[in-house]
């Protein structure tokens, strides 16, 4: 059976990142990613401030500014004819004063070459985790299917569920999320961005694939205004993001209706896309037909104990964050920061005790808390759209109060690209200005 100090199940950002920091504190940690490489859609894509400046804290700052990405400096809302202006991070605190809208493959791949230069880690790409290994009701590692499909088994002093949502560890070690109701499910669609004549000069409105966007493009007009990306309106509400070639494309349906909704022509959905952003037929016509539109069945929750002995459940497979907002990500990463400042020494005295893990869960437990109940004023937002009573003439008073106090538009920044109580890098994980260039 082969062996590891720390065997962390999901090489998502929460797992990429415990593993580099872990790594680079001299832990032994392998890595176990089910999938071939970190090439899908419909994942999240924002980085926020807080981790743009853990990257510059770790070296990586200057390799994440090579990768192509689009500045997201205001979040604002068109709701009907009305315009309302969610958060603004011109003015927060730090270097970086805006969200990184980049496709999540190219941060991971950030990672994960920076990670394979620790001697300490290995990366298992096609390792799907199956269960685990225990020891009078100690986690003591996991089995798996590796890249041919033969079993194994990886013993370990530390188990990481960094699996997400369905995490399939959080399930075997008989751990169960509190759920929180949620009003809505999530259509996924790629919608073509379409041809145009002139080049923007802009340098700033460039495109997540690196060709620059063309003026008249309805991309560029939602950068131009602010980086708009959400519409509510006739009953709809809807997100896009600008992926360079295509938009990435998030359509809220009421809970459970998918199937009922998946019994009209394709074509229905074309025209309410169509009408909430002012996309043509050439626009919307990349959705062929229902297979082209995947469903996200939200869930929502959080877990009342992250661990048990011998496992730590963080991110997503802690608690499971709604979509609304991009809140998954960061808060996973810096749930990943704490775990390996607080884990690291332990890890390697080999003497990780079940007050440890706790001691992750007390340190990440109320930034969770307080992110959630954000989400959760948002989702009594996305009821009343989706109901047709969210009306631009009478907005509900969050909104009503940032568009009449303006410095409510910095605090909602900092809240969204800082959370409560953000985590900075470790000292062991730290390099110097200009000592380490990704």
């Amino acid at each position: 059976m082969d062996r590891t100090t720390c065997c962390i199940a999901g090489g998502g950002p929460a797992g990429m990142m415990l593993g580099l920091l872990l790594a680079r504190a001299g832990v032994e940690v392998t890595v176990l990613e089910k999938h071939r490489d970190f090439l899908r859609d419909f994942r999240g894509d924002t980085v926020h401030p807080s981790t743009l400046r853990l990257l510059d804290e770790l070296g990586l700052g200057e390799a994440f500014a090579r990768l192509p990405f689009v500045k997201l400096e205001e979040m604002r809302a068109h709701i009907g004819t009305t315009s309302v202006v969610l958060s603004d991070m011109r003015r927060i605190p730090g270097r970086h004063k805006y969200f990184a809208m980049v496709p999540q493959w190219d941060f991971l791949d950030l990672l994960a070459r920076a990670a394979a230069e620790e001697p300490c880690f290995t990366l298992r790409m096609r390792t799907e985790v199956t269960g685990l290994l225990t020891d009078g009701g100690r986690v003591t590692g996991v089995r798996f299917h590796d890249e041919h499909g033969s079993p194994g088994e990886l013993a370990a002093d530390l188990t990481v569920a960094c699996d997400g949502r369905d995490s399939r560890v959080r399930e075997a070690a008989g751990l169960r999320q509190r759920l929180f109701e949620v009003p809505m499910d999530v259509w996924q669609v790629r919608v073509e961005a379409p041809p145009s004549s002139r080049l923007l000069p802009h340098s700033r409105l460039r495109s997540s694939g690196g060709t620059p966007m063309r003026r008249g493009d309805p991309r560029a007009d939602a950068l131009k205004d602010g980086r708009v990306f959400a519409r509510f309106g006739g009953g709809q509400a809807a997100v896009t993001m600008d992926r360079g070639a295509y938009y990435q494309t998030s359509y809220l349906i009421e809970k459970g209706r998918d199937a009922e909704l998946r019994t009209q022509d394709v074509q229905w959905l074309r025209d309410r896309l169509g009408a909430l952003f002012d996309w043509d037929d050439e626009v919307t016509g990349a959705i062929a037909s229902w297979d082209d539109v995947k469903l996200l069945e939200v869930t929502f929750g959080r877990l009342r104990r992250w661990y048990r002995d011998g496992l730590l459940c963080i991110g997503d497979a802690a608690h499971t964050m709604s979509p609304v907002g991009g809140l998954g990500v960061g808060l996973a990463l810096q749930d990943a920061v704490a775990a390996s400042r607080i884990l690291a020494a332990p890890l390697r005295r080999g003497t990780v005790r079940v007050a440890d893990l706790a001691r992750v869960q007390k340190r990440r437990q109320l930034p969770t808390a307080v992110l959630q109940k954000a989400q959760q004023a948002e989702h009594t937002m996305i009821r009343s759209a989706l109901a047709g009573t969210l009306d631009g003439d009478r907005l509900p008073v969050p909104m009503r109060l940032l568009r009449r106090v303006p410095p409510l538009r910095t605090v909602s920044g900092c809240l969204g690209g800082f959370g409560i109580r953000p985590e900075r890098a470790p000292g062991f994980a730290r390099v110097r200005p200009g000592a380490r260039s990704r």
